[in-house]
């Protein structure tokens, strides 16, 4: 197993440089970078004192220089790439601080919604999914199924507008906040009250975050166990005395299991990840918003950051998904 593992890390390190190197050239070659956009300002600005005025060739070179486009496009990715290793990863231009420390600062939001829908909606649709499968066809079935396939096709952003109209001071009823995340007065709260506050703040946008995920697993869960207590080795275990129940949780859960392993593989991803239309709607600056602003003003630094981030937590997670595959079925051998 150890040797499996150093083996998969040792993989990991080419496939990054890769990606890196990929998204660095394409990111740098994209117009309307940094320096363009200090060009423009710097002209904008000439030009509000007075007359028209185009920046010399010495000029626009100092602006190359102090954001490093002076120097050539290989130069500067093994620039980058030594500082990304020294954990380094430059200065964001639009913040004016360490991209790292704008990536960290809106990095707790996300990693709550992310982590925390994660594994509610496993708790909530294996027992959900295994249910629906046992009474397949039930009324409880096509109950619950009208809900789950409701909650499919509602957008989060959707849902969440509909929420915030109903439930938080639209035209109905107002239980919960706008948006936002804590209170104004929320340094002044007691501990107890801080905690009440931050869930009443977070609760409405939680229920968006989980919609998809939840609906998506519960069906995939159930359809996993259908196939497998149509199979054989189900039949030939009932044949042989054991009882239904036996049978389901002894043999067939462990294998229906295998699928949502794979899924697994995202909760390491989901630490960086964000809901771009979401956290507009219940104005919450987490990182799909960072993201999305990073790339609309040319933050280099920050969006290489969120992406070699992301790649790197999106291949831990293949190779966690991988030794759960060893773990749930032991006649998988890892080597």
């Amino acid at each position: 197993m150890s040797k499996y593992i150093a083996k998969r890390l040792l993989l990991m390190l080419p496939t990054m440089l890769g990606i890196s190197f990929v998204c660095f050239l394409i990111i740098q070659l994209v117009p309307g970078g940094p320096v363009e956009e200090m060009i423009s300002k710097a002209q904008s600005a000439a030009n509000m004192k007075g007359g028209s005025h185009t920046l010399t060739q010495e000029q626009i070179e100092q602006i190359k220089a102090y954001f490093g486009f002076d120097k050539p496009l290989m130069e500067r990715y093994f620039i980058w790439l030594w500082k990304v290793l020294h954990l380094d990863f430059g200065n964001s231009f639009a913040y004016g601080e360490s991209a790292w420390k704008v990536i960290s600062s809106k990095f707790p939001i996300s990693l709550f919604f992310g982590v925390s829908s994660f594994f509610i909606s496993y708790l909530v649709c294996i027992p959900l999914g295994l249910a629906k499968a046992v009474k397949n066809g039930s009324k409880f079935d096509s109950i619950t199924s009208a809900f789950i396939f409701s909650g499919y096709v509602v957008p989060g952003y959707a849902l969440g507008i509909l929420l915030i109209v109903f439930l938080a001071g639209g035209s109905f009823l107002d239980l919960f906040p706008l948006g936002g995340i804590v209170s104004d007065n929320f340094d002044e709260l007691p501990f107890f009250g801080k905690i009440f506050d931050l869930a009443h703040h977070l609760f409405l946008p939680f229920l968006c975050y989980i919609l998809a995920e939840f609906a998506f697993l519960t069906l995939l869960m159930k359809n996993s166990v259908l196939e497998e207590l149509g199979k054989d080795y189900m039949r030939t275990a009932l044949a042989k005395g054991l009882s239904f129940k036996e049978a389901l949780f002894k043999h067939a859960l462990r294998n229906a299991l295998l699928p949502l392993a794979t899924r697994m593989s995202e909760i390491f991803t989901l630490m960086f990840a964000g809901a771009l239309l979401i956290e507009k709607v219940f104005d919450i600056d987490g990182m799909g918003l960072l993201y999305y602003n990073a790339m609309v003003h040319r933050d280099y630094n920050v969006v290489l950051g969120i992406i070699v981030l992301s790649c790197f937590m999106a291949m831990l997670g293949r190779l966690f998904s991988d030794l759960l595959y060893g773990f749930i079925d032991p006649r998988i051998k890892l080597g």
